[in-house]
């Protein structure tokens, strides 16, 4: 007869084996498949930013490597919409957000932060070097500064700056959502497209998953264009614009942060994962929560999210059509359009 302690020990490892390899409780959730390495960010921004993220998850590196070297390209980039280059707020300065999760709930932000190129590097080194979460404003300048970072003077890109001057016109703030350009081919709530033949978003956001199953995140913005001076939208806020369960999945989000904020967005399509959702129908399911709260405002806003579980399962879900996500893997590099609630 099996001792009643070892008994429990071979039933404990039993079930475990079931788990990694079968359903839970009935759903189509599957935990992580080593040697599968894949990453995921928003919008078409993230071809580029994944290119940078696969150069280390192709040679066996972590997946927290790979966020914060994928956007940092964005970050990079002398655009409108992230980084030093980008859309001011309404005083006519640039101010920074970002925020990166490891695998062991290790996080890190910062959020105001001005004269740093790349702010979720900061973030980083808050997680790992500091007992803290978020340093904002002069402080997360401070910080940086000490540790190396060098304080660069803010040149807007040309389109900021035009964008700028024709706000200045009437000085009207506006939801970002209602103030892009609408498209047939991208559809009302796309992001506005630039004279250079780019597209105008407001983060970058991204997943990854490395050879050893383990997810990272990261986040980073220059928020709404023309916003009041002090706005903090989601992407800083470890839960709502970014989060990382490493048994379960990862989420990062997009859009009118104020509304990701009041649903803890990217926590909650990580619940839904947990669930037994799959990323897509997780995304579906805040998005609703979203449209319930804001009810016909609804249709002035956008909000996306999009989703990697421990299966290397991705999905994503909006509130209107335009949205757009890019994926890499060993078989995969691509656009992938996302659905939406509401529909042209």
């Amino acid at each position: 007869m099996i001792e009643r302690r070892k008994f429990i020990k071979v039933s404990a490892l039993t079930g475990l084996a079931g788990l990694v390899s079968g359903k839970v409780a009935g759903t189509d959730f599957y935990f992580s498949k080593k040697g599968q390495p894949i990453v995921i960010s928003t919008w078409d921004a993230g071809i580029a930013a994944n290119k940078a993220a696969w150069q280390v998850l192709s040679t066996n590196g972590s997946a927290l490597d790979a966020v914060e070297k994928g956007v940092m390209v964005t970050e990079s980039s002398q655009n409108c919409c992230v980084g030093l280059g980008a859309n001011p707020d309404r005083d006519g300065y640039v101010t920074l957000d970002a925020s990166i999760m490891d695998e062991n709930f290790n996080c890190g932000s910062v959020a105001f932060l001005e004269g740093i190129k790349h702010p979720i590097s900061v973030a980083r080194r808050v997680m790992e070097k500091t007992p803290h979460v978020m340093l904002v404003g002069a402080g997360a300048q401070q910080f940086a500064i000490a540790e190396g970072f060098p304080l660069e003077a803010q040149k807007l890109s040309e389109q900021a700056q035009e964008n700028y001057d024709n706000w200045l016109k009437k000085s009207e703030y506006k939801s970002p959502a209602i103030n892009v350009e609408k498209t047939k081919e991208h559809g009302p709530f796309a992001p506005a497209k630039l004279d250079n033949g780019e597209w105008n978003h407001d983060t970058i956001g991204m997943i990854a998953m490395d050879f050893n199953g383990n997810l990272s995140g990261s986040c980073t913005t220059s928020g709404a264009g023309f916003k009041m001076r002090g706005r903090v939208g989601d992407s800083p806020i470890i839960g709502a614009g970014l989060y990382v369960d490493n048994e379960v999945g990862a989420c990062v989000a997009t859009g009118q942060g104020e509304d990701v904020i009041r649903v803890a967005g990217s926590h909650s399509v990580v619940e839904m994962m947990r669930q037994g959702l799959s990323p897509e129908a997780a995304c579906k399911k805040i998005i609703q929560r979203i449209i319930k709260i804001k009810k016909e405002k609804a249709k002035d806003i956008q909000v996306a999210f999009i989703a990697l579980n421990k299966n290397g399962q991705h999905g994503s879900f909006a509130i209107h059509p335009g949205f757009e996500y890019a994926l890499r893997n060993t078989n995969n590099e691509k656009l992938v359009k996302s659905k939406s609630w509401f529909n042209i």
